[in-house]
Formats: structure tokens, C-alpha cells, sequence
């Protein structure tokens, strides 16, 4: 292997088969392996013969690693950068440690393999023009912002969510999105247990009720179909009189022309602000 050269390695994300030719290979040849758990990591080793000595690197010690491993790529040595799964920096370690490597000259060299992402919309028959999220952010107002923002991309969405988390995030996504979203829930994907299931956000509320999920989820959502023309501003405001009228509370209202707009629901939200109450007067 070249000396001085950060390799980036994609490893399997369940079935030990989709480890390829290359990753083998380069694992045998660098002087070290930077794993986000060399304990997980060792068990792949020792399934593939591989002795390449291990080094810890995971989100708790890049402050300290990064400038270790920095002097040893400076000194002429290889060092290969793995997870526990799939591919570095896609939601796991290893952004920060390219971006180090980047500004300091030093060659990255990706060696392509598994992600979840790409392996559960190539199943999920849902457009593949797609944008991905990783997790959401897990609570608070930068949770709230988020959603906000995807409930009017118009691409298919990608998000990861834990067992535990799932029911919540389902809840949360058809808050904002519409329960009659589609997607498809992908579940411990090329494991034993792989599965795909196929229907809307309330669907799916309804599936994750009846059972406890169990597994890692990849969350392929469609993206906002727009059967109506946009809505300029002032027509905009015109249907929010109209609805307010109609006794439809503001976060309603906002929520249905979200749908209908470049705008988010918040921002529609103020609009709704601006509009005084109105409500039907008496004739007598």
C-alpha cells in the first residue's frame, strides 16, 4: 500500500459475504486499522485471517486520536479507517478525520462498500432521487425544525432509527408529513431477519403498535406530491381567512397548506398569526 495514506473501508452491514476482495486486502496490507469498536472489529479480522494490529477511533476520542493518527500518516504509515458497518462518515465516524487529512495534504483513498442507505432504497420501488437525513436530531426545536424542512422536499427521504426510537419518529413523521405518506420500513438489512414493509405512516403507526420493533430501521419515505399548483402569498393568506373562518385552528391550517407551498409549516404558521380571529356574526 502507498505510505502516508488514509483508506477508507467499507465493511459488511450483516451478511459477512458482502465483504469484498479489495477491503480484505487492504485491511492485510496497512500497518493499522482505526476501528470504532475494536472489539466488534475483531471478530471481522479474525473471520477473514486479517492481523493488522487495531486502534480505537469513534466520536468520544477524535479530539485526542485525530492528532495521533495525523503523526503516523506524516511518518509514511497506512492506516485503514473502519465501523462497525458500512461505510465511514455516512452517520458514523470518520468526517472529521478525512477533513484532517484533506488540509493537511495527506491522500484518501475510499475503499467502496455496504451502506444501508443505498441498499434500502434500491428495495423500497420508491423514486430514487433522494436525499439523505441519517437520524433525526432527537428532540427539542432542532428536531422540530428538521421536520419542518422535509415536509416540503419533494424527494425521496432516507432517515436510520433505533428500535426504541422508531414509534416516536413514525408519530413525529406523520405530524408533519401527512399519515398517508408512503414508505418503506427496512429492517436489519442482509441479515437473517431482513425485511421490507411497504405502506403510509399511519400504516405503519398502526404495524409498530401491534409489535415491538426489533432491529435497526432504515426509514425510505416518499417525498411531497403536489397535485395542486403552489400557492402565492396572497393566496395563501385568502385560504387561511378562509379556513380560520371555517373554525380550522391555525397549526391545523398551517399543517394542510404546507403541502401546497415552497413554504414551511412555521412560516405559514406566522402568516396565521398576522390574521385576526374571525368569527361568523349573528344576524338576529
Amino acid at each position: 500500500m502507498p505510505p502516508g495514506t488514509l483508506y477508507i473501508v467499507g465493511t459488511p452491514i450483516g451478511n459477512l459475504e458482502d465483504m469484498s476482495f479489495r477491503a480484505i486486502r487492504s485491511l492485510q496490507a496497512v500497518h493499522r486499522i482505526a476501528a470504532e469498536d475494536t472489539r466488534h472489529t475483531a471478530k471481522l479480522l479474525q473471520h477473514f485471517q486479517i492481523t493488522t494490529p487495531q486502534v480505537s477511533y469513534h466520536e468520544h476520542n477524535t479530539r485526542t486520536r485525530i492528532p495521533e493518527l495525523l503523526q503516523w500518516l506524516s511518518q509514511g504509515l497506512s492506516i485503514a479507517l473502519v465501523t462497525d458497518a458500512g461505510m465511514p462518515g455516512i452517520s458514523d465516524p470518520g468526517t472529521e478525520l478525512v477533513q484532517a487529512c484533506v488540509e493537511q495534504g495527506i491522500p484518501v483513498v475510499p475503499i467502496p462498500g455496504p451502506t444501508a442507505v443505498i441498499t434500502a432504497l434500491s428495495a423500497s420501488g420508491l423514486p430514487t432521487r433522494f436525499v439523505f437525513e441519517g437520524f433525526l436530531p432527537p428532540k427539542g426545536q432542532a428536531r422540530r425544525d428538521r421536520l419542518e424542512t422535509l415536509s416540503i422536499e419533494a424527494r425521496t427521504l432516507v432517515l436510520y432509527e433505533s428500535p426504541h426510537r422508531l414509534r416516536q419518529t413514525l408519530q413525529d413523521l406523520a405530524e408533519y408529513l401527512g399519515g398517508e405518506r408512503e414508505l418503506t420500513l427496512a429492517r436489519e438489512l442482509t441479515k437473517l431477519h431482513e425485511e421490507f414493509w411497504r405502506g403510509t405512516l399511519s400504516q405503519a403507526i398502526a404495524h409498530c403498535t401491534s409489535r415491538d420493533p426489533q432491529g435497526e430501521f432504515t426509514l425510505v419515505i416518499a417525498g411531497v406530491h403536489r397535485s395542486q399548483p403552489l400557492l402565492s402569498e396572497s393566496a395563501l393568506k385568502a385560504e387561511l381567512q378562509t379556513l380560520l373562518h371555517q373554525g380550522v385552528s391555525r397549526s391545523q391550517a398551517s399543517r394542510q397548506l404546507a403541502q401546497q407551498t415552497s413554504l414551511s409549516r412555521r412560516e405559514i404558521y406566522q402568516l396565521a398569526l398576522a390574521i385576526p380571529d374571525s368569527t361568523p356574526t349573528s344576524t338576529g
